[in-house]
């Protein structure tokens, strides 16, 4: 597992902004087998009203599964969305395999 260095490191070479890159560092995170959602996140940014900017931050994540995107959900406790290959169905597998769900 690469460590937050790297990870942040390795973000640069992606020209994001700086906010793109709080969010990635932010789920990056995530402890295996917990949760959070994308107002969470927003919070934890300093950003607490950007959860749908949080959303497509994730929805673009260069580094999955590396920064564990699957790891976020609605705050109804929903999964939410998924860009990655077998969409919603494919996130709930990650969680349950991770003792999430």
């Amino acid at each position: 597992m690469m460590d937050s260095n790297k990870v942040l490191e390795k973000l640069d070479s992606y020209g994001l902004t700086h906010f793109q890159k709080r969010v990635l560092i932010a789920t990056f995170s995530i402890p295996k087998g917990e949760t959070r959602t994308y107002k969470e996140i927003a919070s934890m940014v300093g950003r607490p009203n950007a959860y749908r900017a949080v959303g497509t931050v994730l929805k673009n994540n260069p580094m999955a599964p590396i920064i564990p995107c699957h790891r976020v959900i609605r705050s109804d406790g929903s999964i939410g969305n998924y860009s990655g290959a077998g969409g919603r169905s494919r996130k709930r597998m990650f969680l349950k395999a991770e003792g999430a769900l």
